[in-house]
């Protein structure tokens, strides 16, 4: 689908092709999208180098920041990432940067927008769905699409202990904040489009706003790009199943149930497979403790943090993904594995749950804590016993990953810019039907 007359106003503000998470999903958004129509990019000035790395300028606009908010952004940088980006706790500590950078776009492209010189505004970043956007006060002709916005989904109960130590009392300030934040209640009351990514943020934000089903659909925030697809013959040893974790070791993301279940693994299971864990966090030093205590040296092999490249060779060798992660949001990481022919143990609950079924994995409901390693040691043993359904599972995995790719999610958005225009095209100006009053 290609209609390059078709004007788009995108604004990013974390956007950038050498970062991970929502960064990276913002570039890929403006990358595709770009390819089929006539897209200005309004993003943060230090996303700047990783564009000019790649020779990427046209139509960009990088807003700077002001020496605070740059000192503010240092500090909370240095407090959370270290290489590795705490990407909830960032969006929140950077609202007052992301509210500077806000007020600048409407200083920069407030009056543009009022004169109708754009088909669709596209606000894509920050995704958490409590950030507000002050264009919506200059959408009085011009469709302004939302998101996909994702986020809110609560610990379940029986995990009280994790959701201790991943700060979970402090939530309710998000719903304080909802009133609070100037412009928000507005943003999501007055949105023509609003794009969610995953089910329950979708029912939360209806619920909350009173939104109709027709201003409203899903759309998976992650994707993953035709690298993942490439089919790759995989020359694997028929007595040994490899399984594999990626992600940041903090506590919910569950790498430590994982351990716990394959610690309760008969021998003859263990011997069998051997356990790769991708990525870094606080919990690291915790987790390769318990690897040792349950004698699992030659069993588990923690790989640490690496690039994206790297991670895809990762998955090409594996043959099973584990990922209990107990409440994920979007989890980019599934629909990798997916791709790569992986199937998939998973918790049931948020996002990653909608990317799985029966046919691609196992979903694991979260019962208690015990219950889901009793459920992941139950499936990694089928799955290492039963190399039938791991190759069926294998097969069904790669056919469901096409859903989930760039290009596939563009023509998708396009669609709906389509639309949009449509309907600003038969409107009045003093008729609109979608009455905006700020």
């Amino acid at each position: 689908m290609s209609a390059k007359n078709l004007k788009v106003l995108m604004v990013a503000e974390q956007c950038n092709p050498d970062w991970v998470s929502v960064p990276l999903v913002g570039y890929n958004f403006y990358h595709e999208i770009s390819q089929l129509a006539e897209v200005t990019l309004v993003t943060h000035a230090r996303n700047r180098e990783g564009f000019e790395k790649y020779g990427l300028h046209q139509n960009i606009t990088y807003l700077e920041e002001s020496t605070i908010a740059r000192l503010y952004h240092r500090v909370i940088w240095n407090l959370i990432a270290k290489g590795r980006a705490n990407w909830p706790l960032y969006n929140a500590l950077s609202f007052p940067i992301y509210a500077e950078f806000d007020r600048q776009v409407y200083q920069r492209f407030g009056r543009a927008v009022k004169r109708g010189e754009y088909d669709v505004v596209h606000v894509i970043t920050p995704m958490m769905p409590r950030y507000p956007t002050s264009l919506i006060k200059a959408c009085r002709q011009t469709p302004l699409l939302l998101g996909p916005v994702n986020g809110g989904v609560p610990f379940p109960k029986g995990f009280e202990e994790t959701a201790k130590k991943e700060k979970a009392s402090w939530n309710f300030l998000k719903h304080i904040g909802r009133y609070l934040v100037p412009g928000y209640v507005a943003t999501y009351k007055k949105a023509h489009k609003i794009l969610s990514g995953s089910t329950y943020t979708l029912e939360m934000l209806k619920d909350t706003f009173k939104i109709a089903d027709e201003r409203i659909d899903l759309l998976y925030e992650n994707g993953i790009s035709k690298t993942f697809l490439e089919p790759v013959q995989k020359n694997r040893n028929p007595n040994q199943v490899h399984l594999l974790f990626v992600g940041r070791l903090v506590p919910y993301k569950g790498a430590d149930m994982l351990i716990d279940a394959i610690a309760q693994l008969p021998q003859a299971i263990r011997d069998r497979i051997v356990l790769s864990i991708v990525g870094d966090g606080s919990e690291r030093e915790l987790l390769e403790q318990t690897v040792k205590q349950s004698g699992l040296q030659n069993t588990v092999r923690f790989v640490g943090w690496i690039k994206q490249q790297e991670t895809v060779d990762y998955y090409r060798r594996a043959d099973v993904f584990c990922f209990p992660s107990i409440r994920e949001f979007g989890g980019a990481v599934v629909m990798e594995a997916m791709a790569c022919g992986l199937p998939c143990i998973v918790a049931n609950n948020g996002g990653i749950a909608e990317y799985v079924d029966d046919t691609t994995g196992f979903k694991i409901d979260l019962r208690s804590r015990d219950f889901v390693v009793q459920e992941l040691a139950a499936k990694i043993t089928l799955l290492t016993e039963n190399d039938r359904l791991r190759e069926q599972m294998s097969l069904k995995c790669v056919e469901k990953a096409h859903e989930f790719e760039w290009s596939a999610k563009a023509v998708r958005v396009m669609e709906i810019y389509t639309e949009l225009r449509e309907q600003k095209t038969i409107q009045q100006p003093k008729t609109s039907i979608y009455p905006v009053h700020i």
